[in-house]
């Protein structure tokens, strides 16, 4: 049913009848950055909390010090050193961590994630990967001023607490929830890093880049004997090996495209890939090297890939070999491999709006590189295990809890708690938004516009219901009216309006009773009693107990419409007419309270957004 302007649509301000919303919608933006402040306050009184808790710990051990004549300063029982290669994996993916949280505040990921990352991810992979990404979709989708604030605090939340966290049974937590988190985002965000989907290699960001943060966490949670000698320096290295050829055997493999260069206009697997991250927006210094890089391999594709092919194959038998005098060589040639395809083939990953993380290549290379200092590096097992006891609060001695507890430990643990309160603060929307298949009311008002507040006793009618029986506005006082008007032979938004407000009844649960929901027939040339009551079957609509679906004569119809201002455009065809897609909320005692743009959008989570704010705006009306 096509929408005609009115002067009610002109009042309430419409912004776009029958979209989406943009991903610079400011209104989404402006609740994305509301949520972040809300937040954000949460996380400051927390610190400021924690801060005045480990404040007055240190007050009580300087008076207790002071009354007993002990030394003050307390001597501090320090840790020992952490392992190079854990603090190398612990500190680097703690930094990349927080990039990937400060990267979701982007304006453009409310909106912009679902269609321009999680979609495109899984795009290729097969139907059930697809299936699996769309819950995530649907959820983010739904929600996405919550969704993409949860996303910021929950990354900045981990990595914060991989830096803050050294050593022991904390910093071992952290390492599990990188583990935890990563992997959500590996299967609903990156579509398991499109290793279901044909065209898989290392060059394009296979296997995901959470799915390494993932494995570095893995290493991190392991306890602290693991990190003594060289055992998981080899495993981790040999891993990478057996890993780098395999993705030198893909990227060899006859007809994947990658031996074929091409030109512009059908460009090789490589070359195409390229040429469109060149068209990504990005400073011009950036797009003309990877532009030029594209031409490069569209020339020369066979030689670039036989190079790929030989370097990747080489660096893996060499990781694999575990030999010491290797595997330095091995690492710099991956490091040089690694950051030429991070900038000319992945273009950094995170240009253009919505970029969530730099890519995998980076978080490989370190990796790799902890994997190669766990093994050059290695402490002895004295060296790990004896320090990291002492750096425990023991319980040894006389006195109370905090009389013994070492402050430096005080700290981090207050330090580790801010962070994992930041996580939470994160997780519990995230989880909530997951569950609640209710879209946010932000949506539909950023299609159609805030509702507009009127007021004045609405215009009166004496009409029939589907059941023949009269209806007038007076006989509707005492119940809260929420009022539309639809063609009954629309077979395009209609049914959606109508079905908007079933969904509305049943939000409204037992308040539901107190509500009649009415429509009233827009089509001067088709409205009989057994039409309306026809699309009243075909919708589900005859067994909703507070369901009207009124008509009348023409005249009549035409007088109601003209008093509530909706303008009816009859088409040529002479079937289907235009009208303005309109609702008005009426109180208990007339009175129009409120009309809004009942537009149904473009999609389910448009059209669900509406229903929630119809029902959240009958409740207010029902309760003011």
């Amino acid at each position: 049913m096509p929408d005609v302007a009115s002067p009610v649509s002109l009042m309430i301000g419409m912004t776009g009848m029958g979209g989406s919303p943009g991903a610079g919608n400011s209104l989404i933006i402006s609740a994305f950055h509301q949520a972040l402040t809300r937040q954000a306050a949460l996380v400051f009184v927390v610190c400021v909390l924690l801060a005045l808790a480990w404040n007055g710990l240190r007050t009580l051990q300087y008076r207790k010090a002071m009354g007993s004549g002990e030394p003050w300063p307390p001597p501090r029982r320090e840790m020992g050193p952490e392992p190079v290669a854990r603090r190398v994996l612990r500190i680097g993916f703690g930094i990349i961590w927080i990039f990937d949280g400060l990267l979701q505040l982007q304006q453009n990921m409310p909106v912009g994630l679902p269609s321009g990352v999680l979609q495109p991810a899984a795009s290729t992979s097969p139907g059930w990967v697809q299936h699996l990404v769309n819950i995530g979709v649907a959820a983010w989708t739904h929600h996405p001023a919550e969704a993409a604030a949860s996303a910021v605090w929950i990354q900045v939340g981990i990595g914060l607490f991989l830096l803050v966290a050294p050593r022991g049974r904390w910093s071992r937590l952290a390492g599990l929830a990188s583990v935890g988190w990563a992997l959500v985002v590996w299967a609903f965000g990156e579509a398991f890093g499109g290793i279901f989907a044909p065209g898989l290699t290392v060059l394009f960001g296979a296997p995901g880049a959470v799915l390494v943060y993932a494995v570095a966490g893995g290493l991190i949670a392991l306890p602290d004997r693991a990190w003594a000698g060289r055992r998981l320096g080899r495993i981790v290295t040999g891993s990478a090996g057996v890993f780098l050829l395999g993705m030198a055997v893909l990227q060899a493999w006859p007809g994947r495209g990658f031996w074929q260069g091409g030109t512009s206009a059908n460009p090789g697997t490589l070359a195409g890939m390229v040429s469109q991250m060149s068209t990504t927006p990005q400073p011009h210094l950036l797009a003309s090297a990877v532009s030029s890089f594209a031409s490069f391999d569209e020339a020369h594709g066979w030689g670039v890939n036989l190079f790929v092919v030989s370097v990747l194959a080489a660096i893996g038998l060499a990781l694999l070999s575990g030999r010491r005098r290797l595997l330095y060589p091995a690492i710099v040639a991956l490091v040089v491999l690694g950051l030429a395809d991070w900038v000319l083939i992945e273009d950094f990953g995170f240009w253009g709006g919505v970029g969530t993380d730099p890519n995998s290549m980076l978080p490989i290379l370190l990796l790799v590189t902890g994997g190669y200092l766990a093994m050059v590096r290695a402490p002895a097992l004295d060296d790990v295990t004896t320090p990291a006891a002492a750096a425990e609060p023991d319980g040894a001695g006389g006195g109370t809890w905090w009389e013994r507890v070492d402050s430096g430990y005080a700290g981090r643990l207050a330090l580790s708690l801010a962070a994992i309160f930041v996580v939470l603060l994160g997780c519990a929307p995230m989880a909530s938004a997951s569950v609640d298949s209710r879209a946010d009311t932000v949506l539909t008002e950023a299609v159609d516009g805030p509702p507009a507040v009127i007021s004045g006793p609405a215009p009166g009618f004496s009409l029939v219901d589907q059941n023949g029986q009269p209806v007038t506005l007076t006989s509707l006082r005492g119940y809260t009216v929420a009022l539309t008007f639809l063609d009954p032979v629309c077979t395009t938004d209609c049914p959606t309006i109508a079905q908007e407000f079933r969904v509305t009844d049943q939000q409204l649960g037992s308040s539901a009773a107190r509500v009649k929901f009415v429509a009233i027939a827009a089509n001067p040339l088709y409205h009989s009693v057994s039409v309306v009551d026809a699309f009243d079957s075909q919708e589900g609509l005859d067994a909703e107990p507070n369901w009207l679906f009124l008509t009348g004569t023409t005249a009549q119809l035409s007088a109601v419409l003209n008093a509530y201002g909706i303008a009816v455009d009859v088409t040529p065809a002479g079937g289907m007419v235009a009208h303005a897609d309109t609702a008005y909320v009426i109180d208990a005692q007339g009175n129009s309270r409120l009309v809004l743009n009942d537009d149904p959008g473009s999609g389910a989570a448009d059209a669900s957004s509406f229903s929630s704010l119809l029902a959240s705006e009958i409740t207010q009306v029902m309760h003011g």
